[in-house]
C-alpha cells in the first residue's frame, strides 16, 4: 500500500466541520438539486443526510427505489456467518467478544467447523462469511488457512471478517479462494473511537481505517465496511462511512464495494448506545446511499427485526443474512449462550427465502464461481 494514499487525509478534511451548523444551512433547493444530479459530490450527500432532508423521505426513497432497479434488478444475495473463535484480545467497550468478559471462550475445531459447515450447506447457501475475535496467537492465520481449505469443499464465496492483516497476507488468502472482506471502523469519530477502544491492536485507528485499501491492493473481489451505527452521531458516521465507500470505488473499479449499517444490539456487558438512531434514521442512511452511490452493495444484517428488514428491501439493499448466529458453534448448537450481540431476525434460510419470493425478488443463493 502506498503509504501516501489513504482514507485518512480525506477524512481529515472534513473532520474539523462543525456539522450541527452545516445542516442547519442546508436549504429546499441543494436537496432537490442533489436528487436530480448525475454525478454528486461529498455536499450533495451532506444535503441528503440533513435534518431538512427527513421532509423529502418519500422523494428519496422513491429515486433510491428506481435506482436500485436499475443496477440490481430484484436479486438479493444471501448468505450467513460462522464463528470460528470468540477468543479476543481487545477490550472494546460495545462487544460480547470483549477481552474483559468473562466467560467460556472457544475455538471451533476442524471437525467441529465441518459439522458446522455441513448443517449451513444443507440450507442451500453458497455465501459464507467466517468470524474470529482478534487472537492471533489463539486464532492465526494458518488456522485460518486451513478453515478456508475445508470450507472451499462446500461453499463457492468466502468471505472474512478477522483481525486486519497485512497486504502480502490477504493475497495468500486471495490465492487460497477468499474472495471478500468485511471490516468494520466501528466509529469514524476519532474522539469516540479512543473511548471505547481502551486496549489492544484495535485501538489503533489509522491502522484500522487502512485495512480495507490493503485489501484492495491485494486484489479480493468484494470489500464491504461499515460503521456501528449508535456509537457516534449518525449522520456523521454516515457521511463518513458513504465517502469512505466512494473512494474506495474509484480506487478500485474493479472491485465491489459494499456497505452495512449494523445498529447496536444488546451483549453481555449491556453497553448503551452513545447516539439514538431510529428506524425512520436508517431509511434515510439508505436512499442516501443509494442516490450517492448507484452501485454501491448495501447489507443489512439479522440485528435489525423481521419486520423492518422486509420493507427495508426495496430502498436499496442487496445482500441480507439468513439463518445466523453470533455464537461459536452456534449452527449446530442453537441453544450456545455465549453469543457476541444478540440477533433481532431469526428467520432460517427457507422462510427467507419465501418471504423474498413473495414479495417477487430473486434470492440468490451462490452468485459466482470462487477459486
Amino acid at each position: 500500500m502506498n503509504e501516501n494514499l489513504s482514507f485518512y487525509s480525506l477524512y481529515s478534511k472534513y473532520k474539523n466541520l462543525d456539522f450541527s451548523t452545516y445542516f442547519k444551512k442546508v436549504n429546499d433547493d441543494e436537496i432537490i438539486n442533489s436528487f436530480n444530479k448525475r454525478s454528486l459530490n461529498p455536499d450533495n450527500l451532506l444535503a441528503l443526510l440533513s435534518v431538512k432532508a427527513e421532509n423529502y423521505i418519500e422523494t428519496m426513497a422513491q429515486k433510491a427505489k428506481d435506482l436500485s432497479l436499475q443496477h440490481f434488478g430484484r436479486a438479493i444475495l444471501l448468505y450467513t456467518p460462522l464463528y470460528l473463535s470468540n477468543y479476543c484480545i481487545n477490550e472494546c467497550l460495545y462487544c460480547g467478544f470483549n477481552s474483559k468478559v468473562k466467560f467460556k471462550r472457544k475455538k471451533l475445531s476442524l471437525e467441529e467447523v465441518e459439522k458446522e459447515a455441513t448443517f449451513i450447506a444443507k440450507t442451500g447457501l453458497q455465501h459464507i462469511l467466517i468470524l474470529t475475535g482478534e487472537s492471533e496467537q489463539i486464532t492465526p492465520l494458518s488456522y485460518i488457512k486451513e478453515c478456508i481449505q475445508l470450507l472451499k469443499k462446500y461453499f463457492t464465496s468466502i468471505s472474512i471478517e478477522i483481525f486486519p492483516l497485512k497486504t502480502n497476507e490477504y493475497k495468500e488468502l486471495v490465492a487460497l479462494g477468499v474472495d471478500g472482506l468485511t471490516i468494520y471502523q466501528e466509529v469514524y469519530d476519532e474522539k469516540i473511537y479512543s473511548q471505547v477502544h481502551l486496549k489492544g491492536p484495535k485501538k489503533d485507528y489509522a491502522h484500522r481505517l487502512d485495512t480495507a485499501q490493503r485489501a484492495g491492493d491485494a486484489k479480493m473481489r468484494t470489500i464491504n465496511i461499515g460503521a456501528l451505527l449508535g456509537l457516534g452521531d449518525w449522520r456523521k458516521e454516515a457521511f463518513f462511512m458513504l465517502l469512505h465507500a466512494k473512494y474506495l470505488q474509484d480506487l478500485y473499479p474493479e472491485i465491489e464495494i459494499s456497505v452495512s449499517l449494523p445498529r447496536l444490539r444488546p451483549q453481555v456487558k449491556n453497553f448503551k448506545a452513545i447516539s439514538k438512531v431510529s428506524d425512520k434514521n436508517i431509511v434515510q442512511i439508505i436512499t442516501a446511499a443509494r442516490i450517492f452511490l448507484p452501485r454501491l452493495g448495501i447489507t443489512l444484517s439479522t440485528r435489525e427485526n423481521s419486520s423492518l428488514r422486509d420493507n427495508l428491501l426495496p430502498l436499496g439493499i442487496t445482500k441480507i443474512s439468513a439463518g445466523s448466529t453470533t455464537a461459536v458453534g452456534g449452527h449446530i448448537n442453537s441453544k450456545e449462550k455465549d453469543v457476541q450481540f444478540e440477533i433481532a431476525d431469526q428467520r432460517d434460510v427457507a422462510t427467507i427465502r419465501r418471504m423474498l419470493l413473495a414479495k417477487g425478488y430473486q434470492p440468490v443463493l451462490k452468485d459466482w464461481v470462487g477459486v
